[in-house]
């Protein structure tokens, strides 16, 4: 069987795919990758990261790297989640480039080609844009309030039809590997970083196999990660809110004071009572806020590691 290998261990393309729920999806994953990189004729590796699924990926994943000499297999000693997944991924990387993307073939394998072609006018990373979503359309509508509330909050343009698949060169690799915050978001960081990028369009695919790992309650609480701990704008919108409350009990104060001079006292207790409990919500809800900064802010002060690496599976070069 032919490798993708060089004989002096060199690798121009390192192939990230951090795993979770893709069990039926890791043999043809890794044949397809191989087959698209063995058409650029150059060396390349394959490392797929088990952020410890629950399935058989893992022993998937152990028979990849038996069949497949180009397949390494690096297992985290828990789940960590997709995005500190992908800078394992990306830490253990030893190519030139680096192609992100997703373990259930939604994207397709057969465009990295094109990735690499792109990369090669002179850009510093390029990101693959779906034309077309296979996703259902409340996770679409849901994907685009997102980008939308957080084009808002940070001042800046994210469109929803980005996702992983993308080319990194390794001077973005290594700026990537240098952010430390734990509450992490990949195209966020790749935003940041500023480098100069270029676009692939594609078409997004149905899943091979399985379904999922993102339920309604876990996107909600990556949405909320997204929203809460990648700015700090939203502690000025409680500001903006403390003040406009202010601001219109200073008012009513006043209106009631020349009220009661002019024309006596008058009833007043429902607007009173929906007032105290419309400012207490909101007291409230600023404190929570606040409360979930403060707790995200203890956790990266312990400067424990993103992720801990159980097994690594490699092939040595003799």
């Amino acid at each position: 069987m032919k490798s993708g290998r060089d004989p002096d261990g060199s690798v121009v393309i390192s192939v990230v795919v951090p795993v979770y729920g893709c069990d039926g999806c890791i043999e043809e994953l890794c044949a397809r990758v191989r087959l698209a990189l063995m058409d650029i004729h150059v060396p390349f590796e394959i490392l797929l990261v088990d952020d410890r699924s629950p399935d058989q990926s893992w022993a998937k994943i152990v028979a990849a790297h038996e069949h497949f000499p180009e397949v390494t297999g690096i297992r985290l000693s828990r789940n960590f989640g997709q995005h500190i997944a992908i800078s394992a991924g990306l830490a253990a990387a030893k190519g030139e480039y680096a192609v992100v993307m997703d373990c259930d073939l939604q994207d397709p394998p057969e465009r990295i080609p094109d990735l690499y072609a792109k990369i090669k006018e002179g850009y510093d990373f390029v990101l693959a844009k779906r034309v077309s979503r296979s996703h259902s359309a409340g996770r679409l509508i849901g994907a685009k309030a997102y980008f939308f509330l957080m084009g808002r909050l940070q001042k800046a343009s994210f469109d929803s039809s980005f996702g992983t698949f993308s080319i990194l060169s390794r001077k973005v690799i290594n700026a990537f590997l240098r952010f430390s915050e734990r509450e992490r978001h990949y195209l966020f960081i790749l935003g940041w970083l500023g480098f100069n990028a270029g676009t692939v369009e594609y078409d997004h695919n149905q899943r091979f196999a399985g379904k999922s790992s993102y339920s309604l309650s876990k996107l909600i609480r990556h949405a909320m990660d997204g929203i809460f701990f990648q700015s700090t704008d939203l502690l000025k919108w409680i500001v903006t809110t403390g003040l406009t409350f202010s601001l219109v009990g200073l008012i009513s104060s006043v209106y009631f004071v020349c009220s009661y001079f002019f024309y006596g006292s008058s009833p007043g207790w429902t607007s009173l009572f929906v007032a105290m409990l419309t400012c207490t919500g909101a007291i409230l809800i600023s404190l929570g806020v606040l409360g979930l900064y403060v707790g995200k802010i203890f956790d990266q002060v312990k400067e424990r590691p993103l992720y801990e690496v159980d097994l690594v599976l490699e092939h040595v070069e003799k």
